[in-house]
């Protein structure tokens, strides 16, 4: 099945998956949601090597594979070549393994995991980008690309070295759009010259544009009080041209009947709902709570095992009410682990961050939350 010959744009992204208090994944919901989101004509799933330590990808076998004929699914999974692995044989191990986990057989796309300035030569070094070719040869990819969070310039250098390239994947949603970090517009254009389709990921930065600030949600309300704010950030995205797939990391069967209600026959955002898009986008600039997504790849590597997005957390929910208790609730997020003045300054977390935080001035910051 080829996703373009499909008109439903809304990707399952397998990123957060429902939890049971244990920790594990959640399989009956999961399986819920799947059963929901095919029946829809939704097609297009998306997991990671990396993803919950494989568990991701053990849970779509269970929840779609195992279930499914090949025929009613496309799958995309990824290769991080500088996330649990040390050289090149152990990088490409990760295509066999999540071969095993998913029980897909081959995948519709594969792609290069999280490409940025601070560890795209990885790929270059463990060979990645022939490997991915010579699978496609062997028919055991279909469509090969790569997910990326870095700067305009890197990404016109690797479309014109790699033009070849399918699709890319990026992370896209009107916060973020002018954002000088993540250069959501800028990016797309360039894939566009390139003749690259787009798939999306972050449509809702994370969760955070499911329940944005207070100004953002009176602008949304005042237009129609009837929507989820989600479905205002995954409906702007759906709207721009080029768009392969929106990925929607839903998290719960709410969230993905939510998506579905309004994806199912995608109408595209008016001028009215555009103009409420804008002055949200301004809205958003004035603020300032911390933008983290709490994607964690920032405490992968910490050597003072700090919990980041969980501080960052606290920070913004103290911003939002004066009466929190922002001292205990410090504590118990880091209660065994690092705290903010554990900072060494080191810069791992800065290197790995997706959205490009300035995260030791943050911290730094945090320092007064201590008691």
């Amino acid at each position: 099945m080829d996703i373009r010959d499909n008109p439903f744009r809304l990707g399952f992204g397998l990123m957060r998956l429902p939890k049971n208090e244990d920790g594990s994944i959640d399989i009956p919901q999961v399986m819920q949601m799947a059963d929901h989101f095919l029946e829809a004509g939704g097609t297009y799933f998306d997991t990671a090597y990396v993803y919950d330590n494989g568990k991701s990808e053990e849970a779509f076998k269970a929840a779609v594979a195992s279930r499914y004929p090949r025929d009613r699914y496309t799958l995309a999974t990824k290769l991080n070549a500088w996330l649990q692995c040390h050289d090149e044989a152990s990088a490409k191990a990760q295509f066999y393994t999540s071969l095993e986990r998913t029980g897909a057989g081959y995948f519709d796309f594969y792609l290069l995991h999280a490409l940025q300035r601070n560890n795209y030569m990885k790929y270059d070094e463990y060979h990645i980008w022939d490997f991915v070719k010579e699978l496609k040869s062997k028919g055991l990819v279909k469509k090969w690309g790569f997910s990326f969070h870095a700067d305009p310039a890197l990404l016109e250098e690797l479309l014109t070295l790699h033009p070849d390239v399918d699709f890319v994947q990026l992370q896209v949603n009107y916060a973020d759009w002018e954002n000088p970090g993540v250069a959501s517009r800028r990016n797309m254009e360039i894939c566009k010259a390139h003749g690259k389709p787009v798939v999306v990921m972050e449509p809702v930065k994370g969760g955070i544009l499911a329940d944005p600030i207070p100004e953002v949600k009176k602008i949304f309300d005042a237009v129609a009080s009837d929507m989820s704010y989600a479905s205002w950030a995954v409906r702007f995205v759906a709207s721009q041209k080029n768009v392969l797939a929106v990925l929607s990391g839903m998290s719960s069967l709410e969230q993905m009947d939510d998506n579905l209600r309004y994806m199912k026959h995608f109408i595209p955002l008016n001028a009215q709902e555009m103009e409420a898009i804008r002055m949200a986008q301004k809205a958003i600039e004035e603020d300032r709570s911390i933008p983290c997504t709490a994607c964690h790849y920032c405490t992968e590597g910490c050597p003072q095992e700090i919990p980041v997005p969980e501080i960052f957390a606290v920070a913004n929910r103290k911003k939002g009410s004066p009466h929190f208790r922002t001292v205990r609730e410090y504590d118990i997020v880091t209660q065994g682990r690092g705290r903010a003045s554990d900072c060494i300054r080191c810069g791992q977390c800065e290197g790995a961050c997706p959205q490009h935080l300035p995260i030791i001035g943050l911290l730094e910051a945090c320092r007064d939350m201590e008691a």
